[in-house]
């Protein structure tokens, strides 16, 4: 019996990490007895600068840099044999953000990445998600001391897709990390985002944009782990639902440790219900162990569509689907603009449009 099946146990769906998760639907990827294979899905869009290296290595070359309590990412570590590392090494400063595709078949699989950027270095890493995936992800991180990282994930799945992931940043003194995930397909999407602060000084900015329609389950739970004195963190996801039956999932849980004097912290999740048979749950968490912080608020709205904005625009002359995507567009803006692309940020916008034409928005 292997580690993995000794410590854990298939979820039911009444433990905490798992009870909004329609378990029925995920194909058996939290299993622990169904064997799913590790495989390599990554490829780069272009070729690498000098100090930039992306290869497979053997899963005992780099052993996890923490230690993980999800199902999921320890069920990658137990069955993936070969891990995708992404190095950028100490003091590069890239201009051009570094592309990991994937495109994946609709058949189950384990992936697992770690990317290590390196003392004072710069880089943006774009990972793009494509095709009918069944997959179980681990993404390990590393910012290094005066390091700073955009780390943008683009979850453009097929209708079909399941995509159950943990993305994990272990950020190091003076440190900058700037996540971005953007889920605006699959049919169940589960995303734990999380950040360890190794230093003071560190920082992480964590944001993210979903828009769900009919049957739609996209589920995002982040995790932020103040355990170190003078770090900042920052939580901002936007989420839109339309159609029967779209649902989202957004849990928000931020932890400030005794010793962890001088916290900035900060998280905020707000939903817009385009139509009736929608739901969105929202669940801000914050515990905090000591009073020596500068700052720590959370806040959590979820409301419908708002009419009066709507008929603003129609009483100067724009016809209402064209009005509904300007204010739609509107809402999403402030993360949209962050992604500093704008190829990517009309490809989802566009994304999103569709998907209001689908359901008769």
């Amino acid at each position: 019996m292997s580690l993995l099946t000794t410590n854990y146990l298939t979820p039911t769906g009444r433990e905490e990490p798992w009870r909004f998760t329609p378990l029925k639907r995920i194909s058996g990827l939290h299993e622990i007895e169904k064997n799913v294979p590790g495989d390599i899905t990554f490829a780069v869009s272009q070729n690498l600068v000098t100090g930039v290296t992306f290869k497979n290595v053997a899963a005992s070359e780099l052993p996890p840099s923490y230690t993980s309590t999800d199902l999921i990412s320890n069920r990658v570590r137990s069955s993936v044999g070969e891990v995708s590392s992404l190095n950028i090494d100490k003091d590069i400063e890239l201009a051009q953000p570094i592309i990991l595709q994937r495109n994946c078949s609709g058949s189950p699989q384990f992936s697992r990445l770690v990317i290590e950027i390196g003392t004072n270095s710069k880089a943006t890493v774009i990972i793009e998600n494509t095709g009918k995936a069944i997959i179980g992800e681990e993404i390990e991180i590393v910012v290094s001391a005066g390091a700073k990282l955009n780390f943008v994930t683009l979850q453009e799945w097929e209708p079909s897709a399941i995509h159950l992931g943990q993305h994990h940043a272990l950020i190091a003194k003076d440190g900058e990390f700037n996540s971005y995930v953007i889920t605006v397909g699959g049919s169940v999407v589960r995303l734990n985002p999380t950040v360890d602060f190794t230093g003071q000084g560190s920082s992480a900015d964590l944001s993210g944009l979903y828009f769900a329609t009919s049957g739609q389950h996209l589920e995002h739970r982040i995790h932020v782990d103040h355990n170190i004195a003078n770090a900042k963190s920052r939580v901002n996801y936007k989420g839109a639902l339309s159609g029967q039956d779209a649902r989202t999932v957004w849990i928000g849980d931020v932890f400030i440790h005794k010793g962890a004097d001088g916290t900035d912290t900060y998280e905020l999740n707000r939903n817009l219900l385009l139509t009736d048979g929608a739901r969105a749950d929202s669940v801000p968490n914050l515990e905090i162990e000591t009073g020596e912080i500068v700052g720590a608020g959370h806040a959590s709205t979820t409301g419908r569509f708002d009419d009066e904005q709507l008929f603003y625009l129609q009483s100067r002359g724009i016809p209402a689907d064209i009005a509904r995507r300007l204010v739609i567009r509107g809402f999403f803006a402030e993360i949209v603009t962050k992604l500093k692309n704008e190829a990517i940020e009309e490809r989802i916008m566009d994304r999103i449009d569709a998907e209001l034409a689908k359901v008769g928005e």
